[in-house]
Order: structure tokens, then C-alpha cells, then sequence
């Protein structure tokens, strides 16, 4: 299925306009290869019976185990407990105690365009099973269940225990399976079984947004939202039931949040590489591999916005990198041996190897060949139909100069009429790495020094300085 924009996935959790006034500025990045987890051992059981927890999840690496918290000593028999998406995309909760449980969603969470409310209420003290474990998504229960075996009345979790350590994002003795996205807003409330009204609220859009707790959290409660770039498991309730970071670093905050979502690549997106080559993506889907063998293309998460001025910047990893856009519709048309430039529509064309291209064709060559480890920049006005493509802050016009200057919108490198119709951005790599940075992340995955250019707005972190006028792809800026 392909996604082009935020919120067509039933479910998604997404900022709008309609008048949020709680804000979160970062979520944690979770990259899978690097067994990322955050941890902590309580020094003193909590309630092992009643406990909510509550995040805010934008996850990438669908099909996949993605664990949400687990509290564990090794990821067998009756020796954890977890709350995750399963392989299916599907929530799921586990207890090996408390006479075993397994509460599987029948609903999928496939979109990885926006964050997403996630809460499980565990309280076993309850008559009705079915009271003992709870799902809600953005506000609503989940009542369609795959799998309901609920624990045993007042039975004691795995949870909350001086034996089972905790985790989050993680297991403790399986890193291999960690969230594998971005989490943000991580309440743990131990001892009391909550409502999602204290952790979010429905705007005037009849969108659900987060909303700040205020509630106490018990003995081994605890609140992480990242805040601290050096300390990211650092607990913020009061508590100080602070939690031990590993295989995660200062870059991992980002700016990615539930109140100004950010675009990424789609991996959702149908790639028109041939079989076995669509290529890798990791790091909140802003990494970016080739095949090596033909062209890998995937669109991004937002389509162009259908006015104002954009920009966004990817650094890359080899010669054959590139970017570009088509109408909506006329993906498949898009010859991906030959890359994002191999399409011959009025509102189409890429850049790859050395200059702009459409339908196959030079239309602009620069008069170079790229080189890894550039940092290459996309403006883009849509009102006055201007496309402006630089490379380490040279701007190519479309007579091959490097006068062109977005701010002043002369010298453009491309004209395109780019309101008539929604239009796909694509991202098109043959070999190496891509890193993206659509204002949430100015290190490039770790790659580089953050510069802390921000947007017209003041949105976002670029490497260079963003042209005047120009905004970042996110919510906050009416993207998406």
C-alpha cells in the first residue's frame, strides 16, 4: 500500500492546527543495529497488579518484534513480560506470572507517517477478565482481540519486581528486538490502572493530542521524554527512578514529536526496484541504503505541500544518489534502473549522478560528478513554480551556473507548475547511504555536527542555512 502523507493509515496520531497548547519538543530515536534500550533494575517491588503505561510511538521497521517495555531476565518461558507490536503489526501483551497471559490486537498499526497513542491498563485485581488488560489507541478502546488470555485474578506481573529487570524501548537480554522508531511521552504510573483522559485529549479537529499528566506515579514510576540529549533515560516524574542508556546516543533526540511530526521516508511505500533490490532503511527512516545493483525509490511521508516554499537537505553516500518527484498517480512510470530522472510527465524528474533530469535526459548537468559525504540541498516554491537544487551550499541554476539563490528566487535550476496536483517526493539511491534530515535531526544520524539552522518559523535544525521564506516539512508548518 502506498502512504504519501501523514494520518491516511486509520489510527495515526497526527499535530494539527486545531489549538494544542501542550508541547513536546523530541521523541528518542530507536535504531534497531545498534541494541538500543534503556534500563533499570527497581530497588524495591512496586504493584506487580495495577500499573498503566502510556506513549507515544511512531514506529518504522514493519514486520517486525518491536518491544515497547519488558521487564525480564531472559526472553523465555515465564521469565518476562512485554508490551509490543508483534511481527503482524499487531499490540500485544505478555506475562509469564499471574497464571500467563497473551492479549493479541486484531487490529494492525501500519502507518509510519505519524505517532501513534499507545496505553495498555494492566489491573489484575479486576473480577472481569477482560478488565485485567486493556489496549487503547488515541483515546479509544481496542475491543477486537486475536488472542484473549488474561491473567489470573490478582495475580502478581512480571512487572514491577526486583527480580525482573526493566526495559524500555527494549528487552534487557534481547536487544535485537527493540521499538525500532521513535517513542515520546513515556508515562509508567505503578499502582494505578488509568484512563487515556490523563494523558491525552480530542482538539477542535477531532484530532487526539497529547495532553500533560499531572497524576502521581507510585514507587517505581516514572516519566522519560528525552529532553536531556546526555541523559536521555533521565526520569523526569520526581521519582528519580532514572534509567541506564545503551546503544543510544545525543543524536537520538530528535525533533520528531507527537506535536510538530516531521516527514521521513516511507517504507511503505511500493519501490519500483527490481525484485530484491529495494534497498534498506533504518534510523526513524531517515537512513537510507542501496542495493548496489539498480535503483532503489521510495516516496517520502508528505506529499508537496500545494503552496508556500519548502526545504529539506539529505547528505549522501555515493555517486548515484539522487531526489525526486512525480505526480501522484504516475509512480509507475518511473524507470528505476535508471533512477527518480526516468520519467517523462509535466510534473516529474529527479536529480541523480550529476545534474537534473527528466524522462532520462540531462536536463541541467552540473559538470560533476557527486561525491559521498556532500550534503546536498532541495528548495522548493511552489507558488512561483522554482526548484532550486544545491550541493554544500552551491546552487545550481538551470544553465548550469551556481548563481542560483532560492532566497531571491532567481536562477532557478527547474520550473514546474507544481499546484495543479498532489505531487510525490521520492528519494532514489543506487549504492551507499543516505542520510535525510527534514529539520528533525541536523546530525544526519550522527554524521555530522548539528549547525542549528532553523527554519522561517524557527522549526527545525538544518546544516545550512535555510533560504528566507523557506519551511520545514512538518506538522507545525502546516505540512503533510
Amino acid at each position: 500500500m502506498a502512504v504519501f502523507q501523514n494520518n491516511l493509515l486509520a489510527g495515526a496520531g497526527a499535530q494539527s492546527s486545531g489549538g494544542a497548547t501542550y508541547s513536546i519538543d523530541q521523541s528518542i530515536r530507536y535504531n534497531r543495529s545498534e541494541s538500543p534500550k534503556l534500563s533499570r533494575t527497581p530497588s524495591s517491588d512496586g504493584n506487580r497488579k495495577t500499573f498503566t503505561i502510556s506513549v507515544w510511538y511512531k514506529p518504522t521497521d514493519l514486520g517486525t518484534d518491536r518491544t515497547i517495555m519488558a521487564a525480564d531476565t531472559s526472553a523465555s518461558g515465564t521469565n518476562y513480560a512485554m508490551f509490543k507490536l508483534n511481527t503482524n503489526d499487531k499490540l500485544f501483551f505478555y506475562s509469564g506470572t499471574a497464571g500467563g497471559s497473551d492479549i493479541i490486537s486484531t487490529r494492525v498499526f501500519r502507518d509510519v507517517s505519524a505517532f501513534y497513542h499507545f496505553m495498555v491498563v494492566v489491573d489484575t485485581t479486576q473480577s472481569t477478565a477482560s478488565n485485567r488488560v486493556k489496549f487503547y489507541v488515541n483515546g479509544d478502546l481496542i475491543t477486537s482481540l486475536d488472542s484473549a488470555s488474561y491473567p489470573s485474578q490478582d495475580g502478581d506481573t512480571n512487572f514491577n519486581s526486583t527480580s525482573y529487570p526493566m526495559a524500555v524501548g527494549s528487552f534487557n537480554s534481547l536487544t535485537s528486538i527493540c521499538a525500532g522508531g521513535n517513542l515520546a511521552e513515556f508515562n509508567f504510573v505503578d499502582g494505578t490502572a488509568l484512563d487515556p483522559s490523563s494523558f491525552g485529549e480530542t482538539n477542535s479537529n477531532g484530532i487526539w493530542i497529547p495532553k500533560e499528566y499531572s497524576g502521581s506515579y507510585g514507587t517505581n514510576g516514572f516519566f522519560i521524554d528525552g529532553r536531556d540529549a546526555s541523559n536521555l533515560g533521565d526520569d523526569e516524574s520526581g521519582n528519580g527512578n532514572d534509567f541506564t542508556s545503551s546503544g543510544l546516543a545525543a543524536h537520538d533526540q530528535v525533533a520528531d514529536s507527537p506535536t510538530n511530526n516531521f516527514c521521513t521516508i516511507n517504507s511503505v511505500y511500493a519501490d519500483n526496484a527490481p525484485a530484491g533490490n529495494a534497498g534498506t532503511l533504518s534510523n526513524g527512516n531517515l537512513q537510507y541504503v542501496g542495493s548496489g545493483s539498480s535503483f532503489c525509490i521510495k516516496g517520502l511521508t508528505f506529499n508537496l505541500p500545494k503552496s508556500g516554499k519548502w526545504y529539506f537537505e539529505y547528505m549522501i553516500g555515493g555517486t548515484n544518489d539522487g531526489f525526486g518527484f512525480v505526480k501522484q498517480g504516475e509512480q509507475g512510470s518511473i524507470n528505476a534502473s535508471n533512477g527518480p530522472g526516468n520519467v517523462s510527465v509535466a510534473q516529474g524528474g529527479g536529480i541523480q549522478y550529476s545534474g537534473w533530469r527528466n524522462g532520462g535526459n540531462f536536463t541541467v548537468n552540473f559538470g560533476t560528478t557527486f561525491t559521498a559525504g556532500h550534503i546536498h540541498q532541495v528548495a522548493i516554491d511552489v507558488d512561483n513554480g522554482k526548484f532550486f537544487y544545491g550541493i554544500q551550499n552551491t546552487y545550481y541554476a538551470a544553465d548550469a551556473g551556481t548563481d542560483g539563490n532560492p532566497s531571491a528566487g532567481t536562477n532557478e535550476t527547474s520550473t514546474f507548475a507544481f499546484s495543479t496536483t498532489d505531487v510525490v517526493l521520492l528519494a532514489g539511491n543506487y549504492s551507499g547511504t543516505q542520510y535525510w534530515n527534514f529539520g528533525q535531526d541536523g546530525t544526519f544520524s550522527g554524521q555530522q555536527t548539528a549547525q542549528g539552522n532553523s527554519d522561517a518559523n524557527g522549526v527545525g535544525n538544518f546544516y545550512y542555512a535555510v533560504p528566507t521564506n523557506y519551511l520545514a516539512l512538518c506538522s507545525k508548518n502546516g505540512g503533510g
